[in-house]
């Protein structure tokens, strides 16, 4: 559409009109048109509208947008992009590169127009149609696809039509009516896929052989992604120097080297100790050496006068160290005394608000400026209130500082006192002016009530310090107690397992001899009264053999019956042993010995047995197992082997015998 006013405007003045058409297309001299299409009606808008988007112009009175818009073209162009890569800034949207016309301002939709070539004409896609789809773009891309193209176009026609878009470096053209362009650069990618969607026919012919649609796409190219990895590569290596010589330009200075120890050295490094400008350097080459073993009973004498002259700098530290101090405290002297006159300067202006609320001249003033005066009246008190809590926090930290000195300070302080009162009372007898006694009793006063308050306020501080003292000794208290407590208690609880495991032990071995004791009792008691018997038998049958005579026979036979009976009473006696096992463990014992002594057929003392049971049980005693073997007579029998000394009592395995005979 065009507005009425700017046509009527272009049409009073058509020779001006022709003469910017003509600068115009001398300026587009790249752009392949044919000069016989600019032949056209100045009275038809629409024709004068199509005119000049094709040349890139906006007309005059005109709302115009780019033929192209920037989304299409590379996103994000920098054309200082050759600082990095070595390549040339382009600007893709300049008229002499191809068919990409200037950017015009952009409140009208893309409009695409005919495109008019020598050997071939390029009609646009219908407007109310979506633009033709494009696949993602693969990255660094120079080449694309061009599809539907006509049977009988061949690569000049091909080239003619997108050479325009920017410099072709290949075309490979497919028998089946598509070819690949790449291009020289990949901004020119963009120029070519905005021929997405036009009709190419070639010359005037109507034949469906010299006519097509065609479809632009990226395509995807191995050398592209090849070039654009090699890019990427080159841009890497150059971040990489770059911040390592950012890196080496922000990196310390190395310290200097440090010679190695000699006496000319040493006596050189002697004389920079003495020196207080090469002291810091001299005492690090003094520490190397000596970090370094340097020192032996022949540099000893040397080493010991360069430590003594670095000692003799300790003094000198002080001093510095004092000079400073002092530089602080007047630092901090002088910042007091200005905020005390800039407090006091608030205290008058704040004055001055109060006397103006006074009613003798608040009524004189107007409601605005009442309100005015009010303001900052408020303002003032606030910065005042403001400034004395930093000067009293100064005053505050001070006497923090100093509370520990106050014992040694005290009887300064009342010497002061007492000076203080002797120039009053000097003065009161004097004949002084009353106005400089009420100034300097004032003075004093002032003085007492602020160190009033600065005692009180440290005995607040310490009464605080000392209540969070008190509480954090109770909790630290109360936690060692209660882990004390249960630690405790977890040991006795121990112990207490501990023991009792350890009586019902002793109870159950108690229990054992006390059944062994009875046993042997009963056995020794039951032996006594066979030995009376027997003993009252022999008496008897040597009495009878001596009054009556009788034969060795009757005797025999009177010895067999004892023999019988003592055999008997062993049997019983055996029997009344080996009346059962008691435990398990009685069972498994047996068995085990029962094993070992099957090895050893001609049997075993009990010691070398007790060796033996003492690996699996560490337990056992030797008389427990003794007394097991003589419990079961009929598995285990004892022998005695050698004679005299050599005597030695072995225990056998008879079980297998016992069972041959029964």
């Amino acid at each position: 559409m065009v507005d009425a006013a700017g046509f009527e405007s272009v049409a009073q003045c058509p020779r001006e009109l022709h003469q910017m058409m003509a600068a115009a297309a001398d300026g587009l001299g790249s752009i392949a048109l044919d000069t016989t299409q600019l032949n056209m009606s100045v009275t038809d808008p629409t024709a004068w509208a199509t005119a000049m988007n094709n040349l890139g112009m906006v007309p005059v009175g005109l709302p115009g947008q780019q033929l192209v818009s920037d989304s299409i073209c590379v996103p994000g162009f920098d054309p200082g992009l050759n600082m990095m890569t070595g390549i040339t800034p382009i600007n893709p949207m300049i008229p002499g590169l191809g068919l990409v016309p200037p950017p015009p301002p952009t409140e009208v939709a893309v409009v695409k127009e005919i495109i008019h070539c020598k050997s071939c004409t390029l009609f646009p896609q219908n407007p109310n149609l979506p633009p033709p789809s494009t696949r993602e773009r693969p990255p660094g891309c120079k080449t694309v696809f061009v599809g539907g193209l006509p049977e009988n176009a061949t690569e000049e026609i091909i080239q003619e039509v997108f050479e325009q878009c920017g410099d072709i470096t290949a075309i490979r053209k497919s028998k089946k009516n598509f070819c690949h362009i790449r291009f020289a650069e990949e901004f020119m990618v963009d120029k070519a896929i905005y021929l997405s969607g036009y009709r190419m026919r070639l010359g005037s012919s109507t034949d469906k052989k010299d006519s097509g649609r065609l479809h632009v796409d990226f395509a995807q190219a191995r050398d592209d992604f090849y070039e654009w990895e090699c890019k990427q590569r080159m841009r890497a290596r150059e971040e990489r120097h770059r911040r390592k010589l950012e890196e080496d330009r922000l990196r310390p200075p190395s310290p200097p080297a440090i010679m190695h120890y000699s006496e000319h050295e040493a006596a050189l490094l002697a004389d920079k100790l003495k020196d207080d400008s090469k002291f810091s350097e001299a005492i690090t080459v003094l520490l190397s050496w000596i970090e370094r073993g340097e020192v032996n009973r022949r540099s000893a004498n040397q080493f010991y006068s360069m430590v003594q002259s670095a000692n003799s700098h300790v003094r000198r530290l002080m001093n510095e160290k004092a000079t400073h101090e002092q530089e602080m405290e007047e630092a901090k002297e002088n910042f007091k005394n200005a905020l005390t006159g800039i407090l006091t300067q608030f205290e008058q202006i704040v004055a001055v608000f109060n006397a103006s609320t006074r009613q003798k001249a608040w009524d004189h003033f107007s409601k605005a400026q009442r309100k005015n005066i009010d303001i900052w009246r408020k303002h003032s008190e606030e910065l005042r209130n403001a400034q004395s809590e930093q000067l009293m926090g100064i005053r505050r930290e001070e006497e923090m500082e100093m509370s520990d000195d106050e014992n040694c300070d005290s009887p300064t302080k009342k010497m002061r006192v007492d000076e203080s009162e002797a120039d009053i009372e000097d003065c009161a007898g004097d004949p002084v002016d009353p106005g400089l006694h009420s100034a300097a009793l004032a003075a004093q006063a002032y003085a007492l009530k602020e160190e009033n308050d600065s005692l009180r306020w440290q005995l607040d501080a310490y009464r605080n310090e000392v209540e969070l003292l008190k509480q954090e000794k109770e909790q630290l208290f109360r936690t060692e107690e209660n882990l004390t407590k249960d630690q405790q208690l977890q040991f006795l609880q121990q112990t207490m397992q501990g023991m009792q495991q350890q009586l019902l032990a002793i109870q159950e071995e108690l229990n054992n001899k006390k059944s062994e004791l009875e046993q042997a009792k009963e056995e020794q008691s039951h032996t006594q009264a066979l030995l009376k018997v027997l003993q009252e038998q022999l008496k008897g049958t040597k009495d009878l053999v001596e009054t009556n005579g009788h034969s060795h026979e009757d005797a025999n036979e009177i010895n067999v019956l004892t023999v019988a009976l003592v055999n008997q009473d062993r049997e019983n006696n055996t029997e009344k042993r080996s009346q059962g096992l008691k435990s398990e463990k009685e069972a498994l014992l047996i068995g085990i010995i029962s094993t070992f002594l099957h090895v050893h057929p001609f049997g075993a003392n009990i010691e070398y047995l007790w060796s033996y049971m003492q690996q699996l049980d560490s337990k056992i005693s030797a008389n427990e197992i003794e007394m097991l073997l003589m419990r079961l007579p009929r598995m285990f029998k004892q022998e005695f082997t050698g004679v005299g000394a050599t005597l030695e009592k072995r225990w056998k395995l008879c079980a297998f015998e016992g069972i041959k005979t029964t």
